[in-house]
């Protein structure tokens, strides 16, 4: 993944802002754009948030997650680079989508989105704080507190009449789940979606490069409703233990932020991970999207891979080039990397885990929010033993057969 901007200037704004430690760091436009634009996979409309900057203001940017299965591993990626948004003077907002999450194809029933909500509020905090990010500055905003208003809803009428089935369905085609036979409430998640941009006041949008066609289409459709472009700033998807994205709904493809440190080694010991080939390698991404940028924040910056097993010095990596480099030479291997990375995801985790422990109210908004499942028990089936030879009859016809004593 090519980085959008110079990291050695990112990383000076970074020491900066350590150093003032104060959450008001005087950096200079090109140190505050630096952070913005590190590690992003593309950025539209870069010069509205420019704009925003010269003209004196924080830019006001938002990151939307629909409350459904979950939270995991992955949603450090987003978290750590809201982290550099707020380091950056940017006024970031966090919209749980509850009613997005019934949308999709009712991926969260109605009954259990608002506890849903509750449940993310908790994650995503945790998450930033385990990676020491403040979040005095984040604002929270449930989204059905505002889109069942009148205007919301008359604006989404007037964009369902401007905005063909084909268009709505593209857009939405890699964040709604699809099917043959879906229902009308996925061809209505993307107009949201595009009218929060509008509602939220923000000059930008962001999130991962999956969402693409959603934000090309904001910016066609906005200005038809006489609104006006935002910027949109998406983030690589970091692969998952077996190659594909991470997704709630595939357990076998995440990392939850609850798994205890055995279940974690485990998966990552399980994780795919070729020999030598660094691309696709979810390992490798998500140390160069999480482990590595986490420990800028609340370490030295370093991701140590231990060779004490060979009598070797360990491996000291601070930038993803040369860990990519080693892998593609074998001096980096699966069987070193694996341990690894479970140490520094374990240490990662282990505060978020401390403080489910210790808040009671996290763990009864858990409860209502995934309940375990009621699995019944499979009643064993009688196997039919005597037609088990050629011209049997079925135990059955034997029974009724039989002669009365």
């Amino acid at each position: 993944m090519t980085i959008t901007t110079d990291e050695t200037l990112a990383s000076a704004a970074d020491v900066k802002l350590a150093l003032e430690g104060n959450g008001k760091p005087s950096l200079t436009k090109e140190e505050q754009l630096a952070l913005i634009k590190v590690n992003l996979a593309e950025f539209l409309n870069p010069e509205i948030i420019e704009k925003a900057l010269d003209e004196g203001r924080h830019p006001r940017i938002y990151w939307g997650t629909a409350t459904t299965g979950r939270p995991h591993c992955g949603y450090f990626v987003p978290a750590l680079k809201i982290g550099q948004l707020l380091a950056a003077g940017c006024n970031v907002v966090i919209l749980l989508a509850d009613i997005h999450g019934f949308l999709d194809n009712l991926k969260a029933p109605i009954e259990l989105v608002n506890h849903r909500a509750e449940y993310y509020k908790f994650c995503i905090t945790e998450i930033l704080n385990a990676v020491g990010v403040p979040t005095e500055k984040l604002e929270f905003v449930l989204g059905s507190s505002y889109q069942k208003s009148p205007d919301y809803i008359m604006d989404v009428y007037k964009l369902c009449s401007v905005v063909s089935e084909h268009d709505a369905k593209k857009a939405g085609a890699e964040v709604v789940k699809q099917s043959d036979n879906a229902p009308l409430s996925g061809l209505l998640y993307p107009i949201l979606q595009v009218l929060d941009e509008e509602y939220l006041k923000v000059d930008g949008q962001f999130g991962g490069v999956d969402q693409r066609k959603l934000f090309a289409a904001a910016k066609e459709w906005l200005p038809r409703l006489g609104y006006k472009e935002r910027a949109h700033l998406m983030n690589p998807m970091v692969p998952g233990l077996h190659g594909s994205k991470m997704s709630s709904s595939d357990p076998d493809s995440k990392i939850d932020l609850l798994d205890p440190p055995d279940v974690v080694t485990k998966k990552i010991k399980k994780a795919e991970a070729a020999p030598k080939i660094a691309d696709g390698n979810g390992l490798l991404a998500f140390t160069e999207f999480v482990l590595l940028p986490a420990s800028s924040l609340y370490g030295g910056g370093e991701f140590v891979v231990d060779r004490e097993r060979d009598n070797l010095e360990p491996l000291v990596y601070k930038d993803a080039a040369q860990m990519h480099d080693d892998y593609r030479n074998d001096v980096l291997t699966p069987q070193l990397l694996k341990p690894a990375v479970s140490k520094a995801l374990n240490k990662l985790l282990a505060p978020i885990q401390e403080a489910y422990q210790k808040s009671k109210e996290w763990q009864e908004i858990t409860l209502k929010a995934y309940p375990p499942e009621d699995k019944k028990k499979k009643v064993k089936k009688v196997k039919d033993k005597g037609s088990r030879y050629p011209g049997a009859a079925p135990a059955a016809e034997q029974t009724k057969a039989a002669p009365s004593q």
